[in-house]
């Protein structure tokens, strides 16, 4: 079995040595610290973090009034309420503003599982993708989850950074390197190609392609790992000896991922089918993980049946 670990850790165990490097890295939460381990930040550097309770978009006017002062705020809630409560408040004081605001979403999609539709972002990445200027990403492993905290702290700008809290497996090595704004192939392939943005559906797609090659069809899995900008040069380059391209989100295909893949395929004037496997203008609900998994259509053998049908 593969070594797993939470991606909650991940994110705070990347904090922690920011921390220790660099004395403006602040944390912020909206009463749920508990939930993201974040009071282990709280515990090393008791001056840097600042629980602002159940206010949302007050804690990102905060967070952006840290920023404006020199500080690297880190601002934490769940999906729905990093995205859809707080909107108006980080796209105004933090981006209007050129401020420097990580927004960290976590459980996104299907992951928020027991707390239910209400907590349940599907429509996330469409609102936050067409803020201007805003650096989106979601990491697939703890690995990149690291890697990508750490660069977001690096880069000047603000970032929307979706991971889930639960526990993955681990995809890539210690030696990795990640960029952002940069896919990473993780398998090629030359009947299908899955386009899979974040730790579930790459998940997914890398259990589609072992369903597949069980009936003789080769697929390939780019990881996305970067939203926004988007790696329209990686996506173009694996669809060119392919003769169908899925895209897999966790979230809804309208102005998500899919909206990006079929943008970039119609412009670059690709000729092949194409599928997009998300959600389709449903609200969430209650339930398992696996549960909502196949509840909303995004598990392996989904993918693999979308695969097999676009070829014929």
């Amino acid at each position: 079995m593969a070594e797993t670990k939470e991606m909650r850790a991940a994110y705070v165990d990347t904090l922690l040595e920011l921390g220790a490097e660099n004395p403006n890295i602040v944390v912020l939460e909206a009463d749920l610290a508990s939930c993201t381990n974040t009071g282990l930040f709280k515990k090393q550097f008791p001056d840097r973090f600042f629980n602002v309770g159940v206010a949302e978009a007050n804690m990102v006017g905060i967070a952006s009034g840290l920023s404006a002062v020199g500080k690297i705020p880190f601002a934490a809630s769940f999906g729905s309420f990093a995205s859809r409560r707080v909107y108006d408040q980080f796209f105004l004081s933090a981006n209007y503003a050129r401020l420097n605001v990580k927004l960290v979403a976590t459980d996104p999609g299907v992951t928020a599982a027991f707390n239910g539709g209400t907590h349940m972002p599907f429509e996330d990445l469409a609102l936050m993708r067409v803020i201007p200027k805003l650096t989106i990403v979601e990491p697939s492993d703890p690995m990149s989850c690291a890697a990508l905290v750490r660069k977001a702290a690096e880069n000047y700008g603000c970032f929307y950074i979706r991971i889930p809290r639960k526990a993955v497996p681990f995809i890539y090595g210690a030696n990795e390197t990640f960029e952002v704004g940069k896919a990473k192939t993780l398998k090629t392939g030359k009947d299908v190609l899955f386009v899979a943005l974040g730790a579930l559906m790459v998940g997914e797609a890398l259990k589609a392609r072992d369903i597949l090659a069980g009936k003789g069809i080769d697929a390939g899995v780019l990881d996305v790992l970067s939203l926004k900008p988007f790696d329209t040069e990686a996506v173009i380059a694996a669809t060119r000896t392919v003769k169908a391209v899925i895209s897999a989100e966790n979230a809804q295909i309208n102005g998500g991922l899919g909206a990006a893949v079929a943008e970039t395929l119609l412009e670059a004037g690709y000729t092949g089918k194409f599928a997009r496997i998300g959600i389709r203008d449903e609200f969430g609900e209650v339930g398992t993980q696996d549960y909502l998994v196949k509840r909303f259509g995004l598990g392996a053998e989904n993918l693999a049946e979308k695969a097999a049908a676009l070829l014929g």
